[in-house]
Formats: C-alpha cells, sequence, structure tokens
C-alpha cells in the first residue's frame, strides 16, 4: 500500500519577550493542534494571521501549506511551499511536501526533484527516501523504486511503509513469492495491520494458493470489517471455490459498505447468473453505469436474433451445395442461370418453430458458458500499482452535465447596533461608511451577499421611519435609504420609485445607481422566475462556451443593459468601490460574456485583495474557459480567505 508521509515541523517552545510573541506562538499551536484533529479551514484561519503578522515566518507558510495539502488544494499548498522555501531555502521538510503535492497532480519529474533537494539537506530521512520510491515506481522505474525502498529500510528495518512499497514493486516485477516475504514482515510488526493481510490476500491469490488467501481476506476483515475491497475479494476466493452462495454474502456486504463498487455489483452478477438466482440482469446494469468497462450488452446474444442468424446461416449453406451440383456437368451455372430451388437437402425435415427456439436457446447457453470462462470475477486491487492511462472523459468542466453556483451579488443591508450575526468577515468601505456617518449610524447600514430574509420584519420597521423622515425632509438621502429597505422586503417596484426620486435630487450619489442597479436585477430576477423555467445566474458546464464569439455579439435584453449603465455609472462616480466591478461581473456572466467579467473581477480584486467572492467567481470562470490552472489557484485563495466550498471544487475538477 504506497503511502505519502507529510512531514509536520515538531516546533520548538521558545521564550519570547514581547506579549505580541507569545500570541503568535499561541496561535501557531492552536493552527497545528485543528490540523492534528482534521480542522483544517480552521487551521489556515489561524495561519493567516500568523502570516499577516508575521510575514517572514516559514513555518507558518509550511503548516499553511500542510492543511491546504489535507484539504486536496496541492496548487495552492505548492504555492506556500514555495514562500516557506524562499524565506529558508534549506527546509528539508518544504521540498518533501511539495514534492509529495506534486506527486498528486501527477508531475512525478517535479516530485523527484523535491525529493532530490530534502535528501541533500536531510540524507537520514527514511520518509523522504519512501516517497521518492513512490514517485519513481509510477514512471516504472522499477531498479530505481527498490533501491529508495531498500534505502528507507537501511535505516529504519522496522518500517513497514518501505516494507508495504518494496512488494508492490516485487509483485510488478514478477517475484510474487518475495512481496509474500516482506508482507511477512509487516505483519510480525503489526500483527493487526488490515492492508498487510489484503495485499498477502491478493499475492496467495495470484498464486492460486486460495485457501491461504481465504485466511488472509478473515484477518483483514476481523481488524478492519468496514473494509468493502476484503469483502469483494474474499467473495472472488470463495466464487473460484464454487461457493457461488458465501461469495454472493461477501458480496453483499462489499456493496453495503461501499455503493459505487462496480466490481461487487459485476461479480454478484456473475455468481448470481450461475445460480440462475433473481437480480443479476440489474447488478449488470448498475455495474456497466459504475464502470463503462463492465457493459456487456454488446456480449449478449438475444435468442430471437441467433435463430434468425442460425436459419440464415444454414440457408446459404445449402443453398451453396444445390448450385455447386448441376446435371449438365460438373460446372456451377452462371448466377443469372440459377434458378428458385428447395434449400432442403432430399428426405431432410424443415425445421419448426418450436425446434429453432430450442436450438437458439442451446447456443445461448453455449455462448453463456463461453462468455463465463472468458470474463473473470474482478479483483480489486487494493495495491498502488502503475497502470496504462484509461480512455476517459475529456475532463473539460464545461462539458460536465452539472451546474455550479457563484457567489451570490451584494448589497447594502442594516443590522441592529452591535449586531454580530456574520458568517464570515465584513468587507469595510468607506463608501458605506459615509451613508452611515449621514445616518448618524441609526440604523448602520452594511454590505452583504448573504440572506436576509429572517429580518424582514426589521425592515419594514426601518421602512415606517423613514417614512416619518421623509415627511420632515423629503432629501435624496432618506429617499436612497427607505428604496434600500423595500428593496430588502422585496417591494422592488416602490423600491425604484424612491431611487430614482433620490438620483433626481441628487445625481452624484453612486450608492444610489448601485441600490438602484441591484433592485433592477432583483426585480428582472423575480419576473423570470415567475414567468418561465429557473434562469438564476449560474455558469451551466454543459453549456458549450463558444471562444470564437465577442462578447459584443452578445444580445443584451433592456433589462440588462438598464443594470449594467447603473454599475457603470456607479464605478465612474466612484471608481474605488469594488463591489460595483464583482456586481457587474456578475451580470455579465449570466450574459455569456467571460473575458469581460473577468477584467471586472480582476479590478474588484485589484482593488481588495482580500475579496474571497471574486477569487471564488473568477476561478470558476478560468475552469470554464478551460484554465484550469488558473481556477485552481483562485479557488485555492477564495478557499485561503474562507469559503469553504472551493476546495470541494478543486478536489472534483481541478486535481
Amino acid at each position: 500500500m504506497k503511502k505519502l508521509t507529510i512531514a509536520f515541523l515538531l516546533l520548538l517552545s521558545l521564550s519570547f519577550v514581547a506579549e505580541a510573541q507569545l500570541n503568535i506562538n499561541h496561535f501557531i499551536r492552536v493552527g497545528r493542534t485543528r490540523i492534528s484533529i482534521g480542522n483544517y479551514t480552521g487551521a489556515i484561519e489561524y495561519f493567516n494571521i500568523v502570516i499577516e503578522f508575521k510575514p517572514y515566518l516559514a513555518e507558518a507558510y509550511l503548516y499553511r501549506g500542510i492543511a491546504k495539502h489535507s484539504l486536496e488544494d496541492y496548487r495552492g499548498a505548492i504555492e506556500d511551499y514555495n514562500k516557506a522555501i524562499e524565506i529558508k531555502p534549506y527546509y528539508p521538510m518544504a521540498y518533501n511536501n511539495r514534492g509529495m503535492a506534486y506527486h498528486n497532480l501527477r508531475r512525478y519529474d517535479k516530485a523527484i526533484e523535491d525529493y532530490n533537494r530534502a535528501l541533500e539537506f536531510d540524507p537520514d530521512d527514511e520518509s523522504i527516501y519512501n516517497n521518492r520510491g513512490i514517485a519513481k515506481l509510477a514512471l516504472k522505474d522499477l531498479k530505481g523504486a527498490m533501491a529508495d525502498y531498500d534505502k528507507a529500510l537501511e535505516i529504519n528495518p522496522k518500517s513497514t511503509y518501505a516494507l508495504m512499497n518494496r512488494s508492490n514493486v516485487k509483485i510488478v516485477s514478477g517475484d510474487t513469492r518475495g512481496a509474500i516475504k516482506d508482507l511477512n514482515e509487516v505483519i510480525i510488526i503489526r500483527p493487526q495491520y488490515a492492508a498487510a493481510y489484503l495485499n498477502r490476500g491478493l499475492a496467495r491469490f495470484e498464486l492460486e494458493d486460495y485457501a491461504s488467501a481465504l485466511r488472509d481476506y478473515d484477518q483483514a476483515i476481523k481488524y478492519d470489517p468496514e473494509n468493502a475491497l476484503a469483502f469483494n475479494n474474499r467473495g472472488i476466493v470463495k466464487h473460484k471455490l464454487e461457493d457461488y452462495q458465501g461469495a454472493i454474502m461477501d458480496y453483499d456486504m462489499a456493496v453495503k459498505l461501499n455503493s459505487e463498487m462496480a466490481s461487487a455489483f459485476f461479480n454478484r452478477a456473475m455468481a448470481r447468473e450461475i445460480l440462475n438466482l433473481p437480480g443479476y440482469e440489474s447488478d449488470y446494469k448498475i455495474a456497466a453505469q459504475l464502470n463503462p468497462q463492465f457493459d456487456l450488452n454488446s456480449r449478449r446474444i438475444n435468442a430471437e436474433q441467433l435463430a434468425q442468424q442460425q436459419k440464415q446461416q444454414k440457408n446459404q449453406q445449402q443453398s451453396g451445395q444445390s448450385q455447386g451440383t448441376n446435371n449438365s456437368g460438373n460446372t456451377a451455372p452462371e448466377p443469372d442461370d440459377v434458378t428458385a430451388q428447395d434449400t432442403q437437402k432430399p428426405g431432410s425435415k424443415q425445421m419448426t418453430e418450436e425446434e429453432i427456439k430450442a436450438q437458439a436457446e442451446k447456443e445461448r447457453e453455449e455462448e453463456l458458458r463461453r462468455r463465463r470462462a472468458a470474463m473473470n470475477v474482478v479483483v480489486e486491487d487494493t495495491r498502488d500499482l502503475p497502470e496504462e492511462a484509461q480512455d476517459v472523459d475529456d475532463g473539460r468542466i464545461q462539458n460536465k452535465d452539472i451546474v455550479i453556483d457563484l457567489q451570490p451579488m451584494f448589497f447594502i443591508s442594516a443590522f441592529e447596533k452591535n449586531a454580530v450575526d456574520y458568517d464570515r468577515f465584513q468587507y469595510y468601505n468607506l463608501a458605506i461608511d459615509d451613508l452611515n456617518v449621514k445616518n448618524n449610524y441609526d440604523p448602520i447600514l452594511s454590505i452583504t451577499n448573504k440572506s436576509v430574509t429572517s429580518y424582514r420584519a426589521v425592515f419594514e420597521n426601518f421602512i415606517l421611519f423613514f417614512n416619518e423622515k421623509i415627511e420632515v425632509q423629503a432629501s435624496a438621502n432618506n429617499y436612497l435609504n427607505r428604496g434600500i429597505f423595500y428593496s430588502l422586503t422585496g417591494n422592488y417596484d416602490k423600491s425604484l420609485e424612491d431611487l430614482n426620486k433620490a438620483i433626481e435630487l441628487d445625481g452624484h450619489s453612486g450608492i444610489a445607481y448601485f441600490s438602484r442597479a441591484n433592485s433592477l436585477y432583483k426585480r428582472q430576477e423575480q419576473i423570470e422566475l415567475v414567468s418561465g423555467p429557473n434562469k438564476a445566474v449560474t455558469i451551466s458546464m454543459s453549456q458549450k462556451f463558444n471562444s470564437n464569439t465577442s462578447d459584443k455579439e452578445q444580445e443584451v435584453s433592456l433589462d440588462y443593459q438598464q443594470v449594467l449603465d447603473d454599475y457603470q455609472l456607479t464605478l465612474f462616480l466612484n471608481p474605488k468601490f469594488f463591489f460595483g466591478y464583482y456586481n457587474r461581473a456578475y451580470i455579465k456572466l449570466k450574459l455569456g460574456e467571460y473575458k469581460s467579467a473577468i477584467e471586472d473581477l480582476n479590478r474588484a480584486i485589484e482593488l481588495e485583495p482580500e475579496f474571497a467572492e471574486a477569487y471564488f467567481n473568477r476561478g470558476l470562470t478560468k475552469i470554464f474557459l478551460d484554465d484550469v490552472e488558473g481556477g485552481a489557484i483562485d479557488l485555492s485563495r477564495a478557499g485561503e480567505l474562507g469559503i469553504e466550498g472551493a476546495y470541494n471544487i478543486i478536489k472534483r475538477y481541478c486535481n
């Protein structure tokens, strides 16, 4: 079983004089603890704080890289390892970990380069030899891999990881008995190590020592009773021993533990078919859906088709025989001279329909027997051995039949004083602060993209509050505020009336244009939801992007053009209002103007370097445009800044 070993640096407790230094040490300690308990996103938050105050501390980047690595954000981890190495060039653990990240991206040559550098600084670290051996095995350098595992075992003769990995090399080299010898040593060192029994069972199975393999799988299941692979493979041994009922029971457990194990469904189907038990057809179907290599439809011959083929073949043979015998001589007549004649031989009996069907059934049984002989049960190999690349989908995300939601638009909202009902860090913007100053901080306005439906009653009270204020003073600011609260309650028509009035009284308020653009969009979205299919702003990955289509060639409805115009005016009046660029990009993405949207998101990030939502949306857009590398880096940054869903997308579509 291959295993990459992540190196964790154990920091020494240092004596700090200043209180701030003690706090930094506390954040590192808490961050490391969160890594150890699997709270990787929480660890990233703590190391972000360390890096903000101590950007020259290499360990902070190393640990944050480890957290990202554990989240399978390998590109983001590499960036952090790069920074750690830049600060501390002689850092073997950073090289080792970066090598593992490259390995996970299948960049094995780069991984080996990093392992070589790590060994220059720490030539006695068995884990680095172990990791380099894995990379060499992936490149099918069996001799080099064996040498590395031997070296790891020279440093630590009881390294079970090196022994397990060396057994893999021996399997590939054809030395199955040598592999069993290594696995025996592993079991002596770790008698309850289920993976060692599982791998030894595979080796013994290949030697057709089924009784010993069965005992090994029993032990694997004893020490790891939820291992679907062990049940599947034990079922296969029973299958070979013609204990089909026992095999089916094991396949049942494998399917129960892992409902996506195609081989277990396939194997169960074969056992059920041999016993003529119901359910085998559905098992074949499920196996084919989970893995196309198990699709046997093309191999199945319908009985009626077979009967027809049989009849046609017999007719052709008899026709040929009759043409080959001519009363006038030994030469067969020309095709034009042949007349219709009975294809039955003299004295032969015409086959009845029942006899044809019986013959077809016999042929079907023979075909089934041949298929059973040709097709074997499928062993799930738990050893990580190098394989030839298989033909798969081209992997481009825009061709996948999924829908991924963008981060939503930002709008102005309000919370009561001292409210802390925020999911994440809230962005500060001077324009919003100016509006709060005009309101004398009553109410306190903020900007968010989170749902505020639970505050509807509060917002309705604010509408009543500004009704009274407008009666006293019909100012642009009061109309602006009431328009904002009308929008928050979903009354977009009244919101637009107030916002139009505010702009009429003061045409230099960027916030007024921004709010009007938001209300126009929300009203249009509401109309679309009521009148037609759901057209919420998403990037549909099944949609084919045409890179030859210019943004200007896209058709823009009048309603969306008004929204874009208002965002343009917002940015003209307040060029540093990064939410305007973000929201405008959101609308452009809805309209398919991807390249122009990226330009707006670039500007938003330039103005607010920690704009997580902008990184997220830009990352999705880049992936959609087939820039997987750039998209993964943006999503990594979004995850680092608190949008945890980014890591799921990286794992599914970037690695």
